[in-house]
């Protein structure tokens, strides 16, 4: 039988397939080969009839995220809060960046608007945005026909509200919801388990929370492209390896003067660069210390 991977709990996957639900485990082999099925992995599997089904084939992924685990993804909503946490772009920009990376289409939804008296400085932002092309969304009615028949994966910094969203979009769920400690400044990991819920003819995934971001980027190439705006401005550097730092004829900075690109991505830009950069300084200071 055929199905996908909706769910995956203490060693356990539950297949769908047909409308119905299967508990499965994978088979040994793909431990020995370092295999890890995970939500969203298109499977064969086998199903005798009141008993455990086992996986025993995981087709090819199109992507996947390291954190969480999720793979097979069309898109991915992306909730910055207005206040509590406060509105973050360089936050922001790292989840796109990696988002960008993976292939995986963002869509930018903002929570809790009512916690701002005024809004017009978060539009600003937004409208750089949707100029770059990204979608936003600031109402649940706005963001619900983004979803139709898409696969989905909620995220974003922890407390922002993404169990509250989808406890909104999908009652049912009843999922747990934390808050935001005062001493800390974030909300409490209330999210422990990576599932797919049906909504709009499509899926979507409710995933652990988290504060910080490691995005797999790891030279200046890529980085470049994550940004599409410094992309396409980039095709008139003289050096196609343009760093858009240092280079002479560089056609990004221009661009940033005459606001072309805003500022405030372009320096996103160049912190994210230099600790590309640093990163690299250090696995080569690592590297020479090891004994050979």
């Amino acid at each position: 039988m055929k199905g996908t991977i909706v769910k995956a709990l203490a060693g356990f996957y539950y297949v769908e397939s047909e409308g119905k639900v299967y508990q499965t485990r994978a088979r040994g082999n793909f431990r020995k080969k370092g295999q890890t099925p995970y939500v969203g992995d298109e499977v064969e599997f086998s199903a005798e009839k009141d008993s455990e089904g086992y996986i025993l084939k995981i087709a090819e992924r199109k992507n996947s995220l390291v954190r969480p685990p999720i793979v097979n993804i069309d898109q991915a909503v992306v909730i910055m809060s207005a206040k509590e946490p406060d509105f973050n772009p360089n936050l922001l920009d790292r989840y796109l960046v990696l988002l960008e990376q993976k292939a995986i289409h963002p869509i930018i939804y903002i929570s809790k608007l009512d916690l701002l008296a005024d809004d017009k400085e978060l539009d600003v932002f937004l409208d750089i945005y949707r100029s770059i092309g990204y979608d936003t969304a600031k109402t649940i009615t706005e963001l619900l026909p983004f979803l139709t028949a898409k696969t989905t994966v909620f995220m974003g910094q922890t407390g922002v509200g993404k169990s509250t969203l989808l406890n909104k979009m999908v009652p049912d769920l009843q999922l747990e919801t934390g808050k935001i400690s005062e001493s800390l400044g974030r909300g409490r990991h209330t999210t422990r388990v990576v599932s797919f819920y049906n909504l709009n003819g499509g899926k979507i995934a409710d995933t652990p929370g988290f504060s910080s971001l490691d995005y797999e980027v790891d030279n200046a190439e890529d980085l470049n492209r994550a940004f599409p705006e410094i992309a396409k401005v980039s095709h008139g550097c003289k050096f196609r390896t343009c760093t858009h730092t240092h280079e002479p004829n560089c056609a990004v900075k221009p661009a940033v003067e005459k606001e072309q690109i805003a500022a405030f991505r372009f320096e996103n830009y160049l912190q994210f660069l230099s600790e590309i950069e640093n990163r690299r300084e250090t696995y080569k200071k690592v590297a020479k210390k090891q004994p050979k």
